[in-house]
């Protein structure tokens, strides 16, 4: 070539500044090792040296190997563009050109390191916007098309970046394309945003009768199904089209029209090879005649291989055979299935348009195939979130009415505890029921975790310091036949989440690796600063590009079958013996997990254990955030305590405790059984009131509500909200009230009694 750059792509500034700055250093390493007397020290500085040295040798060498690799693969392009007949370039990522064929050269008065939109701007008048907006999507998509018209030529514009650092622009002129056409002259239509045809060809034309102004007025059955076939609008007999679709930049689409009979009949490298649309010949009991290439890589051919529809796919619901010989028969000819390739190396979804045909003068079918696994696996997203979200509002419901339950039974029990002393018999039973409706509560807890309606307490977390907390209490756990090992990165973010809730997720997997472990083993708990650049999607999850804090538990345990490996979080599944375990360890997880804004992934193999990886969105702090202020010390509260309470609560065994657990410390109690029964009392403006106790969720008006209407004529009235599900149970959105605190059931007497004591107070 004779137009070639000096230099090529260089080493960036600040890498070469970086290795240039660890040789400096090993030069005053040095120097400080000559002038030193002391030998302990000397010889820390020689050693001090002799690294600087090599990491900043090392470096060097890197950066000169990558410039004289980008050279090398700039030669191999250069000479791969020189004969090509349309207007080539290859251009760094400044959008400087480095190089052009020979069409470019006479073309183009190309100057070397100018950038190509300088090098344009005789044909384009908005050259630069052009270069850039096609460069931008090319980093992105790895590629970018666009048709563009100007005030002296039209021209396809092509860009494809081939590394970090460079991309080859092709351009080619209506001339060059004109040319292509008519070797291929197809009924093709350009449309625009709007479905408006910009451009139809002469054949387009001839095939559909007339010049159409929008798709409408094209096809019968829309919306337009890329790759689908479509029916011609008022055709008569009946003509059904193959429509292939490809993008040509700013928001237009170019449309390929192709009569499926055409493509059937054609032989050899005709139509029906060249479409690229998967497509294949099938005769009505489902051997396949034919497949062109598009079909043969997206059932996995090879040259020889066709065999029967029925060995490629299934999940039909009936016999493939029948299927198809209603399809002869002209039978559900205008409906699509959707099937499941039977790949062992990828789960993929089709979508298949049957159409029939006659050849020889025998009926047969050509399927057209429609990659459909992405809206499968939507679809499938959809029900799994549907189905948790079902079991979550049945465990929310069960959680709330058993904490209604657990609350009167430890609340009568604390009554009971009162009028007993420890030489009492029935002090021990008492303090026993106790302790089981105490273990109850957090079953109770897990199955709000679950659906993710658990009270929060959330605060800015080192996981470090938590899990170092932790440590003792998982080594008691494990026993002593496993192993537990912690390994952080030493420069982890803080995230922001409950510490109860995130200990009791890392106990949850710590024991499911334990109990996996049957033999002994080792359980490693890592931690690691995760940066996503662009989106990660797993198991129907999509993580959004940010900074993470990645904690993977690892076991040597054996494993998850994998068609059980998807089932792990739902409730009640386990894999363990009958008393052996609830099946709500994980699913508390997930719930904790989801609750906390992260993800939970898992990886297993069987004989070999098994992998939890959990994410949470960095937190990153603000310049105005200050420290949490330490929280003041707990002071006593009196034995007794005064004031009027107005406790409104519809379950009676709870609003029984309650009330009795306030008049024993002393208070005046007004119940209630509904919120429109407390408003009727507090009509009676005489009636002083000094705190309002009250449930959230009630028949009819449910607690906030009631509040806010009694607060407009008794607006220093203090409130305290009780209830069996979460805090987010006022909803969202809505205003706080003022001068008001939450207490989650099932409580305590002293928690009652403590809370409203502070309220008033």
């Amino acid at each position: 070539m004779n137009a070639q750059a000096s230099d090529g792509i260089g080493p960036g500034l600040a890498q070469l500044s970086g290795a240039i700055g660890l040789l400096v250093l090993a030069v005053a390493s040095m120097v400080g090792a000559l002038m030193l007397d002391q030998v302990p020290l000397q010889l820390g500085l020689w050693a001090a040296t002799g690294a600087l040295a090599i990491m900043g040798l090392g470096w060097l060498a890197i950066l000169y190997f990558r410039k004289l690799q980008d050279k090398w693969q700039r030669a191999i392009l250069a000479r791969v563009i020189e004969r090509d007949p349309g207007y080539c370039f290859i251009c760094d990522s400044e959008g400087m050109v480095l190089d052009a064929n020979a069409a470019a050269r006479a073309r183009f008065p190309v100057a070397l390191q100018q950038t190509l939109a300088a090098t344009l701007r005789e044909v384009f008048a908005s050259s630069e916007g052009i270069v850039y907006r096609l460069q931008q999507k090319s980093l992105n998509d790895g590629a970018a098309v666009e048709d563009i018209t100007s005030h002296s030529e039209g021209m396809r514009v092509h860009v494809r970046s081939v590394s970090d650092g460079l991309a080859v622009w092709r351009l080619d002129t209506d001339t060059l394309r004109g040319a292509s056409l008519r070797r291929d002259d197809r009924p093709t239509l350009t449309l625009g945003r709007n479905g408006a045809v910009l451009y139809m060809s002469p054949a387009a034309r001839t095939l559909i009768g007339s010049r159409a102004k929008g798709l409408d007025e094209i096809l019968e059955d829309l919306p337009l199904r890329p790759g689908g076939v479509h029916l011609l609008k008022g055709s008569s007999p009946e003509q059904r089209l193959l429509v292939h679709c490809n993008e040509i930049g700013a928001g237009r689409q170019e449309l390929t029209l192709s009569p499926v009979e055409d493509v059937v009949a054609e032989q050899g490298s005709g139509s029906f090879d060249a479409l690229p649309v998967p497509l294949l010949k099938v005769a009505p009991d489902g051997r396949l005649l034919r497949a062109n290439p598009e079909a043969r890589r997206l059932l996995n051919l090879e040259a020889d291989q066709l065999g029967n529809l029925a060995e490629h796919m299934e999940g039909l619901g009936r016999a493939l055979r029948t299927w198809l010989q209603e399809a002869a028969e002209r039978r559900g000819l205008h409906r699509s299935e959707f099937l499941r390739l039977t790949r062992a190396d990828q789960e993929i979804f089709v979508q298949v348009t049957l159409n029939r045909v006659v050849e020889d003068g025998e009926p047969l079918l050509v399927a057209v195939l429609n990659d459909a696994t992405e809206l499968k696996t939507l679809e499938a997203q959809f029900v799994q979130s549907q189905k948790m979200q079902a079991i979550g509002q049945l465990a929310g419901g069960v959680a709330h009415d058993f904490n209604n339950l657990l609350t009167a039974i430890s609340g009568h029990c604390d009554l009971m505890l009162l009028r007993h002393d420890q030489g009492d018999p029935d002090y021990g039973d008492l303090v026993q029921i106790n302790q089981n409706a105490n273990r109850a509560a957090a079953l109770v807890g897990q199955l709000l975790a679950f659906s993710r309606k658990q009270t929060m307490r959330p605060e800015v977390l080192d996981l470090r310091d938590t899990l170092s907390d932790l440590t003792h209490l998982l080594n008691r756990l494990v026993g002593e036949r496993v192993r537990l090992s912690l390994r952080h990165d030493p420069i982890l973010p803080s995230i922001h989440g409950d510490r109860r809730q995130l200990e009791q997720v890392m106990m949850n997997l710590v024991v499911n690796a334990r109990d996996a472990m049957a033999e002994g083993g080792e359980i490693v708990i890592e931690t690691e600063r995760r940066v996503l650049r662009e989106n990660l999607t797993r198991d129907r999850a999509v993580v959004p590009p940010g900074t993470y804090v990645c904690v993977r538990v690892s076991d040597e345990g054996c494993g998850i079958p994998p068609d059980k490996l998807q089932k792990v979080f739902e409730p009640f599944f386990t894999t363990k013996g009958t008393g052996e375990g609830t099946g709500l360890g994980l699913s508390t997880v997930y719930g904790i997990v989801k609750q906390s804004g992260g993800y939970v992934f898992v990886d297993s193999v069987l004989g070999q254990g098994s992998s939890f990886t959990l994410l949470f969105p960095a937190h990153e702090r603000r310049e105005e955030e200050q420290p949490a202020p330490l929280a003041p010390a707990a002071r006593k509260l009196a034995a007794k305590g005064s004031g009027v309470v107005l406790l409104v609560e519809d379950e009676a065994p709870v609003r029984a405790f309650a009330a009795r657990a306030l008049r024993l410390r002393g208070y005046t109690v007004i119940e209630a059984e509904t919120a429109e029964e407390a408003l009727e009392i507090l009509d009676d403006q005489d009636m002083v009131v000094d705190i309002f106790v009250t449930d959230v969720v009630m028949p009819g008006m449910d607690g906030p509500t009631w509040v806010r209407k009694a607060r407009e004529t008794r607006p220093e009235v203090s409130v305290v909200f009780v209830s069996g599900y979460a805090e987010d149970a006022f909803g969202e959105g809505r205003d706080e009230i003022p001068n008001s605190v939450f207490l989650p059931k099932p409580f305590s007497l002293n928690d009652l009694t403590e809370t409203v004591h502070r309220q008033i107070d």
